[in-house]
């Protein structure tokens, strides 16, 4: 027997509908490239997405599964043209400007874009790699036609107002089936080439969804939220989606992601919740330090993820300005939530300290994803938080494969995707990752987590940033060194590094070096660069050899 219920597809635009039905009169507020602030309604938003999707598809011959790239900070064009090309039917995918231009280049011939719709800013790297993108169209440059360049080698290049100005605001949404494609994402945390990610309609509703429950980030039509997490980084963490759907005001903070810039709007726009990788957490704190008046009045959630939170950090929001860290973490083949770091009822009347050390691990699932950990021979492990072994997931909004197939390896028969990181869960299913497998320190046959190295060594005063590698040893195989920079104005030594370490972890985890540099190497998604360091200290010898 079937159920009587209807058959109301998840599509992407149902959430602008819903956002410009009930909600219309809220407000977005965008920094644009241009630089004035702009400000309109979801009413607004739907309107002009509309419009897009109608003049791509008569300018520009864009329909049901065409490939279409942005190159875009986050704004409110950057917005309209998701919801709009992705009401079309069309495939939105977000290029990162800050990947190397032969990155750039086989990304989008590998996902074959027909068109590139860019900000000013990235003009001039998509003048640098044009000539090896033959099969991308045209070039449409968001901007209005007061600020378009006054020459550029781009060919066959568009204003964006001009072709917006060309649609219907009264365009009609097709019908669509909810497992349409609608966003295309390349990872780089895999070996190799980068991988294309492909999500549908259906799993961003669906992981939007889960973003709002109240056992995940509980957002309601009364939060201000800010995703500094770029749009063109794991599916922007799903805000751009999530914050509609429940009818949020929305902050969008475009190019200028200094401490300074990111204050304004954090106090002016009142935000409430804001979310973006730790280095953007760590501009704004330093900026807070040299201003120490400027107070966080309206900030109640601050979510961290993209690479572990520093036990440091988290306790400057909580302590110093009275705000709440949800330490989260994903990836963009999981669209990319995969663990928020919210305390779980029967939990309330935990020891401080216990549930610091819990609040600092990556947080537990919440529905729809299942995640276990296994060893290498694929055999489940306990969740008693001490055993480490491979962490896979699964779930309706996380990747069954990647695009054209590749990297099929990372997929098994029973729909886990092994993530690659190394974790453990504990008894009340908090997950916590002790590194990635390729950057977890083998020494003696045991494992050293690069990550607690990293986050107690952030503790120490003078430290600004840290980063723990494996280096060759010819009795342990390898053996921990930590990279150091230090904080602008602030001495610290190797002594008192290590002293700082000494009794926070076990005596044989003890790095056998510390070095300083100026600068900490990143990837473009704003993690530390493993790979990089250890070629930059290839011809470094431990002072243990």
């Amino acid at each position: 027997m079937q159920g009587l219920m209807q058959d109301w597809p998840l599509l992407v635009h149902t959430v602008l509908d819903h956002a410009r039905n009930w909600h219309g009169s809220q407000e977005i507020v965008s920094r644009t490239v241009e630089g004035p602030i702009h400000r309109y309604t979801y009413t607004d938003l739907d309107h002009r997405a509309r419009q897009i999707a109608s003049a791509a598809h008569s300018q520009l011959n864009v329909g049901e599964g065409d490939v279409v790239a942005t190159m875009a900070w986050n704004g409110y064009r950057h917005l309209e043209i998701w919801y709009g090309l992705m009401g079309l039917g069309a495939v939105v995918h977000t290029l990162n400007p800050r990947l190397f231009t032969d990155q750039l280049a086989y990304i989008v011939n590998h996902a074959e874009d027909q068109w590139m719709f860019l900000d000013l800013t990235f003009v001039p790297i998509l003048e640098g790699v044009k000539d090896q993108l033959p099969n991308v169209k045209g070039y449409v440059i968001m901007t209005d036609k007061a600020h378009m360049p006054a020459e550029t080698s781009l060919p066959n290049v568009m204003c964006y107002e001009d072709l917006i100005g060309e649609g219907d605001a009264e365009f009609v949404w097709p019908k669509l089936d909810e497992n349409t494609a609608c966003g295309m994402w390349y990872t780089s945390g895999t070996t190799g080439n980068p991988k294309g990610v492909v999500y549908t309609h259906r799993s961003n509703v669906l992981h939007a969804l889960t973003t709002c429950g109240g056992d995940a980030l509980s957002f309601s039509s009364r939060e201000t939220i800010m995703p500094v997490v770029p749009m063109f980084h794991a599916n922007a963490w799903s805000m751009a989606f999530s914050a509609p759907m429940a009818g949020a005001k929305l902050v969008l903070p475009g190019a200028q992601m200094d401490g300074a810039s990111i204050y304004e709007l954090l106090d002016t726009e009142k935000v409430t919740l804001t979310a973006a990788v730790p280095t953007i957490w760590l501009m704004l704190l330093q900026y807070l330090e040299q201003n120490p008046d400027l107070k966080l009045d309206t900030l109640q959630n601050v979510v961290i993820g993209g690479a572990a939170c520093p036990e440091a950090m988290m306790r400057a929001f909580e302590t110093k300005y009275d705000t709440n860290v949800i330490h989260a973490w994903g990836m963009t083949e999981m669209s990319p939530l995969g663990s928020l770091g919210t305390r779980k009822g029967g939990l309330q009347k935990m020891s401080g300290d216990e549930w610091w050390q819990t609040k600092l691990k990556q947080g537990r699932p919440a529905y729809s994803i299942e995640m276990k950990i296994t060893d290498d021979d694929g055999k489940d492990l306990p969740n008693d938080g001490e055993k480490f072994g491979r962490l896979k997931v699964r779930g309706p909004a996380i990747a069954r494969s990647y695009f054209k197939g590749e990297g099929a390896d990372a997929f098994d028969n029973a729909g886990w995707f092994d993530t690659g990181d190394v974790a453990t869960i504990d008894q009340h299913g908090y997950m916590q990752i002790t590194d990635r497998s390729k950057d977890v320190i083998k020494s003696g046959g045991e494992w050293i987590s690069s990550i607690d190295l990293e986050n107690i060594a952030m503790g120490c005063p003078g430290v600004a940033e840290a980063a723990a590698i494996g280096m060759p040893h010819p009795k342990w195989d390898e053996r921990p060194m930590l990279v150091i920079v230090k904080k602008p104005g602030e001495e610290v030594t190797k002594e008192q590094v290590l002293a700082h370490l000494d009794g926070k972890i076990v005596k044989w985890w003890t790095p056998d070096d510390v070095v300083f540099t100026d600068e900490i190497p990143h990837t473009a998604t704003g993690k530390i660069s493993k790979l990089t360091l250890r070629q930059q200290f290839k011809d470094h010898v431990l002072p243990t050899i």
